[in-house]
């Protein structure tokens, strides 16, 4: 376990920050192979309803993404505070609300998935295979919310490391048995959804196993589940608003799929091959992000107020240089990645999607601009301001797409996430500047209420 509320703030954030974005580059792999191994052996329509569903993946899996790293700031703040007991009480309280919300949010999926289809004018070609792979792959809801709640409880207490190892073990599996269902028994896109919900319920029982023998302060007894007056409420309060912040964001995606859908097979395979490109170079940047929640929580508890504001500055330099070198990769190498999802013919698919990476990746600086400050304020208890900056992404990507799609084309489609990115600092950047100024007025525990 990490403490890091000790030590050089750039030294320490970048040291938690590698493991996440390994983590999150393995994460990618794990979504990628179904892409990869889609593409490969079951054509170019079999590729577009996978990725068709990706902002459908997107709206569900973001909240439960959203909704476990919002509970797990209580978990980081109490550890930050050295509150033994309080890490043990939110852990058990963060499973206990993730239980319910995974129940409701799966049944409620299931319910609309038809609705969800039909809003995004799902193209008649590769309707019944997309409604299969989503179908499956909400199924499985709770297994992405179990790996998620005690991932982060990990990270919560410093521990960054370990929910990358078993990543990497759901990853093997998944890809191993994708390949065996799909080559071998021939259940299509079925078979590759199958291999992901059953790899994560792999790693959702590897992770707590590794809590329960490695992990003395997340290790949880009977009597930490008789819950104080009120704590599930406050741990629904502080996952709820981070859990709807991102299916805001997402309902945005789904939005611009939507207007994508409208282009055609080739516009959404292209937009499949190089989202899951992108989603590499923003989720490296997202993790030094999602190392700034964890960081900030854990001084927050500990009372050192100052070391926050040096470690946002110290993130920010890191993060910027680091988008600019990802967006030139991005643009210069993307036809050779894409590529590896489509065949070698498919010229058409590839040079719109060389559209996608020059709308996106010139402008990275915006979006770790955009991560830094959205995290910090996560992990300072802020779940407000990042929400109204969800909603300002998801109107700019919403009316952008669809004013810019008749006018550009695919480009101006692409064009609506850099977009979407500036909408979301206009809340973020004024509320970062005014939470500078409470922070440098913090000089005692007693004032935390001010930031609440």
């Amino acid at each position: 376990m990490q403490d890091l509320t000790s030590g050089k703030p750039a030294k320490v954030i970048l040291m938690f920050a590698i493991p996440l974005m390994l983590t999150n580059m393995v994460q990618q792999l794990y979504n990628i192979s179904d892409t990869l191994i889609v593409g490969q052996t079951l054509g170019v329509n079999s590729l577009a309803a996978v990725g068709a569903t990706g902002s459908i993946q997107f709206l569900v899996m973001g909240f439960v993404q959203g909704f476990s790293s919002g509970m797990a700031i209580i978990t980081a703040q109490r550890y930050g505070a050295h509150n033994v007991r309080g890490i043990r009480e939110s852990f058990a309280a963060s499973i206990v609300a993730a239980l319910i919300t995974s129940i409701v949010l799966t049944i409620t999926s299931l319910v609309f998935i038809d609705n969800l289809l039909d809003a995004m004018q799902m193209p008649a070609a590769i309707y019944g295979e997309a409604k299969l792979f989503i179908g499956i792959i909400l199924a499985g809801t709770i297994m992405t919310m179990g790996y998620n709640v005690v991932s982060n409880a990990l990270r919560a207490v410093g521990n960054s490391k370990a929910p990358l190892y078993y990543l990497i073990i759901g990853m093997i599996v998944n890809v191993s048995l994708e390949l065996v269902l799909i080559i071998k028994f021939h259940w299509g896109v079925e078979g590759a959804a199958t291999a992901t919900v059953f790899a994560q319920f792999v790693t959702v029982v590897i992770s707590y196993l590794h809590i329960t023998r490695y992990t003395d302060t997340l290790r949880l007894s009977w009597s930490d589940f008789k819950l104080k007056k009120g704590d599930l409420r406050k741990h629904l309060l502080a996952g709820l608003p981070m859990g709807f912040q991102q299916s805001i964001i997402a309902i945005g995606a789904v939005t611009l799929a939507t207007a994508v859908n409208t282009l055609g097979t080739d516009a959404v395979a292209a937009n499949t091959a190089a989202s899951k490109v992108d989603q590499i170079s923003t989720q490296l940047m997202m993790a030094v992000g999602v190392a700034m929640a964890t960081y900030t929580a854990q001084n927050f508890g500990a009372g050192k107020y100052d070391r926050i504001l040096e470690g946002v500055k110290s993130s920010l330099k890191m993060l910027i240089s680091m988008s600019f070198v990802l967006g030139a990769i991005e643009v210069i190498f993307g036809r050779v990645l894409v590529s590896l999802f489509v065949g070698a013919g498919e010229h058409h698919v590839m040079d719109l999607a060389q559209e996608y990476f020059w709308a996106n990746g010139p402008f990275y600086f915006i979006l770790s601009t955009l991560f830094v400050l959205r995290y910090t304020l996560q992990g300072l208890g802020d779940v407000r301001t990042p929400t109204y900056a969800g909603m300002g992404e998801m109107v700019m990507r919403t009316v952008t797409a669809f004013a810019l799609v008749g006018w550009l084309g695919y480009f101006g489609a692409s064009l609506a996430n850099p977009l979407a990115w500036l909408g979301s600092l206009l809340f973020l950047i004024p509320a970062w500047l005014r939470m500078v100024k409470r922070l440098r007025k913090l000089h005692n525990p007693e004032e935390i209420s001010m930031l609440e």
